[in-house]
């Protein structure tokens, strides 16, 4: 590749999404594009970016923009989160929205759809303790291919063993050929969007519940610092974030506090709220604190 190639495509997929692409990347730029420049009938990485240069191909930018953002998913990812969620998160919130009995969940790297349906699992699980309420999970992703195929919920033999229990498979899944269908009920649960975290958040809505998993360890702290600003400002004071392993808030944003005990789990930092989520009962016993 190139260096000026390197150098514009780099630029141009930091500019569009926010990914850092170190020098050492260059490899993983020609792997991603490649399939793009021959779907395109173009002669290589050279010829894609002299079109992307020009200009004559509106959707090109967008296209070399999700290739190189697409990043892989399944089930229940590193289960301790979900088994917070389920057992600390959920139950904080059940006594917190009582009398709204509302609760609103945005995943906001959905990619293929694991990651949102894992969470409609669980809820749908626990559908007897949230009878009445009104659940809404959104699932938002820069690439429009990768949410068709969250959306239409078909996944491989090997997907649906990366992480799904048995028992799941059979309850909300149908054999469809060699593939699996997930259900209609986990389906309607979820409420796809092209959304890009760059952008303004505001028009998303408010959220008790933020999954925004494995997403910054790509961006420049800069860019992190701002993502997170605009999380912040879609949660209300006692909203729960949830970041991956490899992630933190510490030294990048001083808008939201690290949940002790919980890996991963962090709250927005308000006074007026102190610690009530540390000092619920089901999270003060919780079996999932480290």
């Amino acid at each position: 590749m190139r260096p000026e190639d390197f150098k514009y495509l780099s630029s141009l997929v930091k500019r569009e999404s926010g990914l850092i692409l170190s020098e050492d990347k260059s490899y993983l730029l020609e792997s991603r594009l490649m399939p793009l420049a021959r779907k395109r009938n173009l002669n290589g990485l050279e010829e894609l970016v002299d079109t992307a240069i020009k200009g004559i191909d509106a959707t090109l930018t967008k296209d070399i923009t999700e290739a190189m953002t697409t990043n892989e998913s399944f089930f229940f990812r590193d289960i301790k989160p979900f088994d917070i969620f389920r057992d600390a998160a959920l139950p904080f919130f059940l006594d917190r929205r009582k009398l709204q009995r509302s609760l609103r969940i945005w995943c906001a790297a959905a990619s293929s759809g694991q990651e949102p349906y894992s969470i409609a699992m669980i809820l749908n699980e626990m559908a007897a303790k949230f009878g009445g309420w009104k659940t809404d999970i959104v699932g938002t992703d820069i690439s429009t291919e990768i949410l068709d195929k969250a959306e239409k919920g078909i996944y491989s033999q090997f997907e649906v063993q990366r992480g799904l229990p048995v028992q799941f498979l059979v309850k909300y899944f149908e054999k469809a050929e060699e593939n699996w269908q997930i259900s209609d009920v986990l389906k309607k649960m979820i409420q796809y969007k092209e959304f890009n975290l760059l952008k303004d958040l505001q028009s998303l809505g408010k959220f008790d519940i933020v999954f925004c998993r494995n997403v910054l360890i790509y961006f420049d702290q800069e860019t992190k610092g701002k993502v997170l600003e605009q999380i912040c400002r879609l949660m209300p004071d006692d909203g729960l974030l949830f970041l991956g392993g490899a992630e933190t808030v510490l030294g990048i944003s001083d808008r939201f506090k690290p949940v002790p005990n919980f890996r991963g789990l962090y709250q927005v930092s308000n006074a007026n709220e102190g610690n009530a989520f540390e000092q619920h009962p089901a999270v003060a016993n919780s079996e999932h604190a480290s």
